[in-house]
């Protein structure tokens, strides 16, 4: 665990990715782009081919399956097909991490507010968190089409924070990729990055710029001492 410099300092609320962070959502994701693979007669990919680009959308889940960028022509409907394949399965076998639900019941002994912000479109994040218990608490959850930007923009951050009626340097903001760090960076915000995500184990985290790089979720009480 790389911890900042000096330890954070008056923090009133934890800001969260979703995807990779939170949430191990791959399988599912996974298993609706190989739908695609699948529907055309076309053998089925194992979910590790998958994994790594889960916390790219559409873009990289059509590009693991199909091979296709979004400047093919047929990526818009490709893509709107995915999504259907998605909501069809969303809850099926997506997960807190270990350690996710531990970690929250702490922040809230501790009396600290906390909620979601990601870069997930509200079709999906609303009946996905609906459906855990462990998203009863948030008292913020920004989808990535609830502001006129998505991350790396600092506006979801800005509305999470409004929502919680904090100034932004009152959060931290915790997140599995380099436009979480970038977003939380410019909302002025401390930042920790986790390296157990779906990017972790193949990018060079120290690289973002984050405050601090944590290794499981529990780590992050650590840096709130």
């Amino acid at each position: 665990m790389k911890f900042p410099m000096k330890p954070f300092q008056n923090i009133e609320a934890v800001l969260f990715d979703l995807d990779g962070t939170l949430i191990d959502s791959a399988p599912d994701l996974g298993s609706a782009a190989d739908k695609l693979r699948t529907d055309r007669g076309q053998t089925s990919l194992p979910l590790e081919n998958y994994r790594p680009m889960a916390g790219a959308g559409a873009r990289g889940m059509l590009g693991v399956a199909l091979g296709l960028s979004p400047e093919h022509p047929d990526f818009p409907l490709l893509r709107e097909e995915f999504f259907v394949n998605y909501e069809n399965c969303l809850t099926e076998r997506t997960y807190a991490f270990a350690g996710v639900e531990e970690l929250i019941e702490q922040l809230l002994q501790r009396k600290m507010l906390w909620g979601v912000v990601t870069n997930k479109s509200k079709r999906f994040t609303d009946p996905l968190t609906h459906s855990m218990p462990l998203f009863a608490t948030a008292l913020a959850i920004v989808s990535g089409d609830t502001t006129a930007h998505a991350k790396p923009h600092p506006e979801p951050l800005f509305e999470a924070a409004r929502r919680l009626g904090l100034a932004p340097e009152r959060c931290l903001y915790v997140g599995d990729d380099e436009r979480d760090i970038v977003a939380g960076l410019a909302a002025g915000m401390g930042t920790v990055a986790v390296s157990y995500g779906y990017l972790g184990q193949k990018s060079d985290i120290a690289s973002w710029g984050a405050h601090a790089t944590i290794h499981a979720p529990a780590d992050l009480l650590q840096l709130l001492k």
